[in-house]
């Protein structure tokens, strides 16, 4: 079964893809892991991506295009991936319908794991940090034992720059703009399945399953 996971930061995406990678046996495949596996076994697309990186520039499309068809010819995705953070943009959706033409295959389904944007702030803003041990916690789902302190040492716990309501709202309203087309396209061809992403964990795996074994 070949899967593409989508969903806007926060909805959830690396925990069901955990749930689906055990279920269905197929790797979870993110461009992040894509580029270091291509950097660590020293392709020519590998070193090229790596200059990209070093200077803090975005890869280009041929080359992260170039790097998903390597990994995608891979014998562990002889019975299906599911691919997480990659296509970004309507030039790489059709460049991997282009591949997987290829290789004789094709999307079977494009996941996307749907949240109210209420919600996704919630979540998002709700994390704090100790600034001593790095230990992570939420006010709501991962609360400390008392308020602010971090459990293992009693520092103060801080609110990262990033997880302020005003930059999180910007990073959804980006992250919308850039999903919207994607959705559209994968609707258009009839490989879009969209799940309720507000319920717990548990419910959203089955309601994934449940759409996806028919």
């Amino acid at each position: 079964m070949n899967l593409i996971l989508m969903g806007l930061p926060g909805a959830g995406k690396g925990t069901q893809a955990e749930k689906i990678n055990d279920k269905y046996n197929i790797p979870h495949i993110s461009t992040g892991d894509m580029f270091r596996l291509s950097i660590k076994e020293g392709t020519d697309l590998g070193k090229q991506a790596k200059e990209y990186m070093d200077q803090g520039e975005l890869v280009p499309d041929e080359v992260t295009i170039g790097i998903v068809r390597e990994r995608l010819n891979k014998e562990d995705c002889r019975n299906g991936f599911l691919l997480d953070g990659f296509p970004r943009t309507i030039a790489q959706a059709e460049s991997l319908e282009e591949i997987l033409t290829e290789m004789n295959e094709a999307i079977d389904y494009c996941i996307h794991v749907e949240v109210p944007e209420e919600k996704l702030v919630e979540r998002l803003t709700g994390r704090r940090i100790c600034p001593t041990c790095g230990t992570t916690y939420h006010v709501m789902y991962h609360p400390p034992q008392e308020e602010g302190k971090c459990d293992k040492d009693g520092s103060q716990l801080i609110q990262r720059d990033d997880d302020k309501p005003e930059t999180v709202k910007n990073r959804l309203a980006v992250n919308l703009e850039q999903t919207k087309p994607l959705l559209d396209f994968y609707e258009d061809k009839g490989y879009l399945v969209t799940v309720d992403g507000d319920q717990e964990i548990d419910h959203v795996f089955q309601d994934i399953q449940s759409k996806i074994d028919k």
